[in-house]
């Protein structure tokens, strides 16, 4: 009751301040200045609200500037910025984000996709695998991994798997709505479910953020399952190198997302684990993100 009352004083203060007729410039600008208390990139959010509002394209509101909002536009952008100003992340107001150049349907049950994320995908893209390629996205939430890497690679065949059954249906979703032919999604304990399978390259980007963290404060909106491990957020990363060997081929590799303060650690129980050619790769933000290594044929 007490958020509702919050948010409806935020939305009454944000009407105040954008009641005029005005053009998509103007409130661009002045939704902006208001994002700019809660976010780092507020002209950005300022843009992706105009054009998920009006259906356009970043280019429209470049060529269209002067162009006067509508009563209802107005009405539809003034809940959204009072929404966003109240925390709630952008992808779960719209229902979709981008990933790797693929609309996805998001929700509450899965983690936002994140541009760092991407990084996975590209370095597995980079990875000397076979023409026809086995891989599986361990914790897949919205599948963006894995339907990235099937929409790049057709010729590959991906296993996609969640543990919360919401999120393997979502992921479902996002592939039919695709039309991604080779991909499965499976609902599965990381590997419960997948028997003896084996695959030339196994993805994941498992919870890694130790509970106590005091960034979680900012993240309230996202599933804490799929965000928080024990062991200083390193327990799930463990349980998938000692049993990704398990179901990885000859020569086969496993990359992990984890988190900027996990590499040493992450490539320690790689190597522990019998993987060779180790290493860690820096995101966009120049912190270690990916860390990953091949199992050799004995």
């Amino acid at each position: 009751m007490q958020q509702k009352v919050q948010q409806q004083t935020v939305q009454q203060q944000t009407v105040q301040h954008l009641t005029a007729q005005q053009t998509l410039a103007q409130w661009q600008k002045q939704a902006q200045q208001q994002l700019a208390a809660i976010s780092p990139t507020a002209d950005i959010e300022a843009r992706l609200c105009l054009c998920h509002v009006l259906n356009v394209s970043n280019s429209y509101l470049y060529s269209y500037p002067e162009r006067e909002l509508n009563s209802a536009e107005h009405a539809r952008l003034t809940e959204l910025l009072g929404a966003r100003l109240l925390g709630q992340p952008l992808a779960y107001l719209f229902g979709y984000w981008h990933f790797f150049d693929l609309q996805l349907e998001v929700a509450p049950s899965t983690l936002i996709p994140r541009p760092d994320t991407e990084l996975l995908v590209e370095q597995a893209l980079a990875l000397p695998l076979p023409a026809q390629a086995t891989v599986l996205d361990l914790g897949t939430g919205t599948g963006a991994i894995a339907l990235a890497l099937a929409h790049n690679k057709p010729q590959w065949q991906l296993t996609a798997v969640d543990y919360i059954a919401e999120a393997a249906a979502l992921a479902e979703r996002n592939r039919e709505k695709l039309q991604i032919k080779n991909c499965t999604v499976v609902q599965s304990n990381w590997f419960s479910a997948l028997g003896s399978a084996k695959f030339d390259l196994i993805v994941s980007n498992p919870p890694y953020i130790d509970p106590q963290d005091p960034h979680l404060a900012s993240l309230k909106y996202e599933p804490v399952t799929a965000l928080t491990a024990e062991q200083q957020g390193l327990a799930d990363i463990s349980q998938i190198i000692r049993q990704a060997p398990q179901h990885l081929n000859a020569n086969g590799w496993l990359y992990l997302e984890h988190g900027y303060n996990q590499a040493d650690a992450v490539r320690l129980l790689l190597k522990q684990a019998g993987f060779t050619q180790v290493e860690s790769k820096r995101d966009y933000g120049n912190n270690w993100r990916i860390s990953g290594g091949c199992l050799p044929d004995d």
